[in-house]
């Protein structure tokens, strides 16, 4: 009868802690986001780890994003090496600020 109400006890501690902590809001508002879905997800599973914001659960859209500031970031890559190039051939054909002020 002790270890029943021993049991009880660390149960009733762990829900306090989880609704302390708010797992218990924020599983219920998940679940019932899922309840209230028109049509169901094939995956559950997934639907709540993407609701709840659990690592690796992941819209497609984010790897989209990713994608294309890989490419965004290379384009500005080489378009910064090409203003530099230029720079330099500009620099062939222009005084430099020296020159121009002893005339």
């Amino acid at each position: 009868m002790a270890t029943h109400r021993a049991s009880e006890s660390k149960r009733e501690q762990f829900r306090r802690y989880l609704e302390k902590s708010g797992v218990i809001d924020s599983l219920t508002s998940v679940l019932v986001t899922l309840y209230e879905e028109a049509e169901k997800p094939n995956n559950a599973l997934d639907f709540i780890k993407l609701h709840l914001g659990a690592p690796g659960a992941e819209p497609a859209d984010v790897e989209a994003l990713r994608m294309e500031l890989a490419d965004l970031q290379q384009k500005c890559n080489l378009l910064m090496e090409e203003n530099k190039e230029l720079r330099n051939r500009l620099l062939q054909y222009e005084p430099s600020p020296e020159e121009g002020a002893g005339v």
